[in-house]
């Protein structure tokens, strides 16, 4: 699946990142996502700050999110939901199946 982006840059994102929207674009809410992988999306689409108290200050679009590392390695239910809010905030999102990009 591709996304769609209001960006005026192309945005290259490989098949985990895609794989990562998708993932976090599920309902019900995945409680398997792991952090890495949307950690890994974020710095791809964004900008990613570990700040010195261990949290990470995200910048998506227009918005701007503070997160902490979750306790495990997967994202919290509420981590997903202000994931999937500020990717859509900034256009990114699975195309629906079968529409060609």
């Amino acid at each position: 699946m591709a996304e769609t982006h209001d960006a005026d840059e192309p945005l290259h994102l490989d098949g985990h990142h895609r794989d990562t929207i998708s993932q976090i674009f599920q309902h019900p809410v995945g409680h398997n996502i792991e952090w890495s992988k949307a950690l890994s999306l974020l710095n791809a689409v964004g900008t990613v700050e570990e700040r010195h108290d261990g949290r990470f200050k995200v910048h998506v679009g227009n918005e701007t999110e503070i997160f902490d590392r979750p306790h495990g390695k997967d994202l919290t239910e509420q981590q997903v939901v202000d994931m999937r809010r500020m990717l859509h905030s900034a256009g990114l999102q699975p195309k629906p199946k079968g529409k060609e990009v």
